[in-house]
């Protein structure tokens, strides 16, 4: 059973990446110092210290975290313990210098960076669980540590392996997956290019080809490659729960579609005690905020909607994009902040003194290279107080109002080569409705196509290429449930080995659709379509379109030229109680936000007209009571309406009705009962 949450001493969690040994031990005292300065109530320690905690096989110096993790307590501050197992030291490479990973090329890569890492190697597997047992041994039951941190960022920045040993391992994986030969030459279709197999030993990884592999091949080395780094996630975390009892064990992910893509999380979530997630801004989109807001709820939402935890974001500006933009003043509360409301349990950064030396020594920290009298340190210290002040909403779960179905299997069968068009992207079609939504003050939930949707009036799958057959049926069923669906083009495709669903396209959704799509009609690049509704209401699409025949959907907009002219562009179905619009064009943001208003009248969401665009509502709700963050990522003051009186819980006033939120400014409202 999942643990409890991991807290401070009656706090949040707040603080970062803690790397003393980078640094003299006379400035671990100051640090101690500066974190109760700031309010900091947990560390992350030990992620990349294999090489100072083992400096050869087996020979351990614990001595230096000893000393560190006592000074953690003394100062009431709880530690984030990892098993460094992201960065095996030099000596590891020396003697095994077949456990670094090959890439599809063919090349073997270097030690010299961090995550250099073949998941099959059983020589990493050993060593491994070799440190990670040391340490559960010595720090299991060390009163400081609030919680485990297995290894770091799992798939990045790589995690395919095409070696030899990956090879058998794979073999097995897919022995275990299919049982015979027969049912695996079936479900990767080999009859086409005679690609059939007759031993096991015949198959390899899809290393690089004359021409494009065998998709399904691809699609499955890919599982393989999530499921491997996950058999060894749930070592080290078997290990950890049998040496260190209660004690929840983690490792952070990055479920951000702009950070990673290689995991599947929701196999991941069910595995950890704790859902935690590093989050960094796309620092040049103009409305970034957007897409932290996707990747907390994200987060949330491979956790089941539980409280999580923001373990990795930044305090400004970092080194490895193309350009280290420097966050604004009030930006980094804001952000922070914006993760709580959306179930976070605090908020923590990389890191907390910034390095002098190594790759990320550009990265901002809590305490950066100007010091103390600095914008960043005085920033650091507020947002210390109010994540404090907000300890009332620990506990408390966000409240969504509708659902968008992602899927990242889906994901990586669509990116694969030779689809209709190149311009079809599953990543900016997520984007994009998450988008339109986010301006529709909507609060979204993630849900797997399989999940039970039962509880949302509004469901909408922007992109979901590969759909089994049981999650078509469940769309089936949620819409003849009353429930209100959206699907936008190019989804329902294939089934699970990426094959073609019989008959007609969508196949898994031909018939909660009402529709089939006779053709795909990919544009040209640069040419648009126009689509022609109610009271002859025009919307623009580019990129995609499709020859539609509606068979019991209602046609609502109608090519009105361009390769499908003449057809069915957007329909709306009525099937049992409830709905189904059809979107078989890419729309621009103006066309999405026109048909997720009609879904949402469908749905019976109102409209907060009453909300400037950019400003956030999100409400948390649990025993402690019911609480409202308003987020203000513009440059004007605003007033929101909040239906009710309360107390501000960043200021300690009390609120009547209407609540004022300064410009960039973050407000918290308790509700009374």
């Amino acid at each position: 059973m999942p643990h409890a949450v991991p807290q401070g001493p009656g706090r949040l969690a707040y603080g970062g990446d803690y790397n003393p040994e980078q640094w003299p031990e006379e400035t671990w005292q100051e640090d101690i110092a500066l974190m109760r300065e700031a309010g900091v109530t947990m560390v992350s320690v030990g992620i990349f210290s294999w090489a100072k905690l083992e400096p050869s096989p087996g020979r351990y110096t614990f001595g230096w975290l000893d000393r560190l993790l006592d000074l953690l307590h003394a100062a009431g501050i709880r530690a984030d313990l990892a098993t460094p197992t992201v960065v095996p030291p030099a000596w590891f490479y020396r003697a095994h210098p077949e456990a670094l990973p090959v890439s599809r090329e063919g090349v073997r890569l270097a030690f010299g960076s961090r995550g250099a890492i073949c998941h099959s190697s059983p020589a990493y597997q050993e060593a491994a669980a070799g440190i990670t047992r040391a340490l559960a041994e010595r720090y299991g039951q060390h009163p400081a540590v609030a919680m485990w941190h297995v290894h770091n960022e799992y798939g990045v920045p790589v995690l395919e392996c095409y070696c030899d040993v990956s090879a058998a391992h794979f073999r097995r994986w897919l022995t275990e997956r299919y049982g015979t030969l027969d049912a695996l030459n079936a479900a990767w279709g080999t009859a086409f290019w005679g690609q059939a197999y007759g031993d096991w030993e015949e198959i390899n990884p899809p290393r690089l080809t004359p021409t494009t592999c065998n998709p399904a091949q691809r699609l499955d080395f890919a599982r393989f490659a999530s499921d491997s780094a996950l058999d060894n996630f749930r070592r080290e975390r078997d290990l950890l729960h049998e040496l260190s009892p209660g004690v929840p064990v983690t490792t952070n992910f990055m479920v951000s579609p702009t950070q990673c893509d290689t995991i599947d999380y929701w196999a991941w979530a069910r595995e950890v005690d704790i859902v935690t997630n590093d989050h960094y801004l796309v620092a040049e989109d103009d409305r970034n905020h957007i897409n932290l807001s996707m990747a907390a709820d994200l987060s949330r939402s491979v956790g089941g909607g539980k409280p999580w935890l923001l373990l990795e974001h930044s305090t400004s500006g970092v080194n490895w994009q193309t350009r280290g933009i420097a966050k604004r003043p009030g930006e980094m509360a804001r952000n922070s902040l914006a993760h709580v409301a959306r179930g976070s349990e605090g908020a923590m950064f990389f890191q907390w003194r910034a390095s002098r030396s190594g790759a990320e020594k550009f990265h901002s920290a809590m305490v950066p290279h100007a010091g103390t009298d600095s914008r960043i340190w005085r920033e650091v210290v507020a947002l210390g107080g109010h994540i404090g002040a907000l300890e009332p909403v620990r506990g408390t779960r966000t409240v969504a109002d509708a659902a968008l179905v992602w899927d990242w299997q889906s994901w990586w069968a669509q990116k694969l080569e030779w689809r209709p068009s190149e311009d079809l992207d599953t990543r900016e079609r997520a984007e994009a409705v998450y988008a339109a939504l986010f301006d529709r003050h909507v609060t979204v939930d993630f849900a797997h196509p399989e999940a039970d949707l039962s509880g949302y009036p509004l469901v909408v799958v922007p992109a979901l290429y590969l759909m089994t057959a049981e999650a078509g049926q469940n769309l089936r069923r949620y819409v003849e449930g009353g429930g209100t669906l959206v699907v936008c083009y190019f989804s329902g495709i294939v089934d699970e080995h990426d094959a073609v669903h019989p008959g007609p396209h969508p196949g898994a959704l031909r018939d909660v659709l009402g529709l089939t799509v006779e053709e795909f009609q990919p544009l040209r690049a640069g040419e648009q379509v126009t689509l022609e509704g109610p009271d002859g209401h025009r919307l623009t699409a580019d990129v995609w379109a499709e020859t539609v025949v509606a068979r019991g959907a209602e046609p609502v907009w109608t090519y009105a030229d361009g390769p499908a002219a003449g057809c069915p562009a957007i329909t709306r179905h009525e099937l049992g109680e409830g709905t189904a619009w059809y979107v078989s064009a890419r729309l621009d943001t103006a066309g999405l936000d026109t048909v997720l208003a009609a879904a949402g009248l469908d749905a019976g969401i109102a409209a907060r007209e009453d909300l400037p665009r950019d400003v956030e509502v999100v409400r948390r709700e649990g025993e402690s009571g019911r609480y409202l963050f308003v987020i203000n990522h513009t440059d004007a003051d605003t007033e929101v309406t909040v239906g009710g009186d309360g107390t501000e819980l960043l200021t300690g006033t009390r609120v009547a009705a209407t609540l004022p939120v300064p410009a960039g400014g973050v407000r918290v409202l308790h509700l009374d009962d």
